[in-house]
């Protein structure tokens, strides 16, 4: 087992830095493998540029009840300032959220891949239905071009759709879920991913299309209806690319067998989270039962079964093993978790690179593979009477704060061995 870590280390390792050297190679996947151009298997790590393209507002110390989603956000700037107004302030908090700083401290991790949530309105014009907005590109483009320059791919993973594709304020706006029933809502959709289709159809560096983050606001087998249409307007632009299917929260079933309903160079995304979300608490052994496969619940076994009889690729979109577990054994299971995943042949990118509290500081871990130092703190605005000045000090301050990154995982994750955290 030992052996086998080292030879999959060394190849992560020998690609990175091959691939920082010049173009990345295209990624496609055939039956249950991720492979490269030259067929050899690619193994993936990586994680999320959450709060970045799409807002989350546990993410940067300002969840209040009055605004807690981007849409309520929006609402209130362009109620006091004005959209133009508005506009400007999305794009300082942009420029600032994600910096130069930033992708030279993913490199740190040692990871290869991002994937990179965006709302609909980053590349449609709002206002304009089925027009680009004036920067459309920039972001994306730009996202490309750093990840491409580090030997880093990019999922570009649509997390917010027009209308809103569930309940939940990751969607952009809580409380609407008006994506399903709403036609028009479903043509912009394939609109917007076959104008994004048109542009990267021949870049590397993009790894894949994840083509609607977490759409539970409707029935598994309605999911299944509506993203086989979506893969079929996105194939008549782009052959070339992988297409991850979403996962509904009661799994992937309802797809049936890829390959028997005419999709090929697909994956399958699902948001396993042991230890949160109702599935046991923070700690080794519910981790342990998730990627050693003992107990009774879910596990990674199981995942490996159901995935080689469908004859289909994985993304793990989003995980999270070290919040709460304190800076050692946290840094220890992002390692083997990662190590896990590449093991059965999957993709995956951890939930989140990025999370600043009003404290600052890791502690005992929180959701951030980097966090605002011990001591610079975030102020809480109430965007409903703070001004104009105060909001761009805020955003700006996103931007140069100090940093406190999790530094066992950045020790663990160019570790040229494995940690054995299970071990008696």
């Amino acid at each position: 087992m030992l052996i086998k870590r080292l030879v999959i280390l060394a190849a992560f390792l020998l690609a990175g830095a091959a691939q920082a050297q010049g173009g990345l190679p295209m990624l496609r996947t055939e039956g249950t493998k991720w492979l490269a151009a030259d067929g050899t298997q690619t193994p993936l790590r990586g994680v999320n540029l959450g709060n970045y393209l799409i807002q989350e507002f546990w993410m940067m110390g300002q969840d209040t009840k009055a605004v807690n989603d981007q849409c309520k956000l929006e609402a209130v700037l362009d109620r006091r300032f004005g959209y133009e107004k508005r506009d400007r302030l999305y794009t300082l908090f942009r420029d600032n959220w994600i910096k130069e700083r930033d992708w030279d401290m993913l490199r740190k991790l040692n990871l290869n891949l991002v994937r990179l949530p965006f709302i609909y309105s980053v590349v449609e014009d709002e206002k304009h239905p089925r027009q680009l907005r004036a920067d459309a590109w920039k972001y994306l483009d730009n996202a490309i071009e750093q990840a491409e320059k580090r030997g880093m791919y990019v999922i570009l993973d649509l997390h917010g759709a027009v209308g809103s594709q569930g309940w939940e304020h990751h969607s952009g706006c809580a409380g609407q879920n008006k994506y399903w029933d709403t036609p028009e809502y479903q043509a912009r959709t394939i609109w917007l991913w076959q104008q994004i289709a048109a542009r990267y159809k021949d870049r590397g560096a993009v790894a894949g299309y994840s083509i609607l983050n977490e759409p539970w606001g409707t029935t598994p087998e309605n999911l299944a209806v509506v993203m086989g249409t979506l893969y079929k307007a996105i194939r008549e632009i782009d052959r070339n690319h992988v297409i991850i299917l979403p996962g509904h929260s009661k799994g992937i079933d309802a797809y049936g067998k890829p390959s028997e309903h005419g999709m090929s160079n697909v994956a399958f995304e699902m948001h396993p989270y042991p230890g949160h979300f109702g599935w046991g608490k923070p700690g080794l052994a519910v981790h342990k039962n998730w990627l050693q496969c003992t107990g009774e619940g879910d596990n990674v076994c199981k995942w490996k079964a159901r995935l080689d009889g469908l004859d289909t690729a994985f993304f793990v979109g989003e995980f999270q093993p070290w919040a709460f577990m304190g800076p050692e054994l946290g840094g220890q299971l992002l390692r083997v978790t990662y190590d896990t995943y590449v093991a059965n042949g999957w993709a995956s990118t951890a939930w989140a690179y990025k999370l600043v509290t009003n404290k600052g500081g890791q502690g005992k871990g929180t959701w951030g593979l980097v966090t605002n130092a011990p001591g610079a703190k975030i102020p809480q605005l109430d965007f409903n009477k703070a001004s104009l000045a105060d909001i761009e000090k805020l955003f700006r301050l996103f931007g140069s704060v100090p940093y406190e990154p999790q530094q066992t995982a950045i020790q663990w994750m160019n570790s040229p061995t494995s940690p054995t955290p299970f071990k008696p």
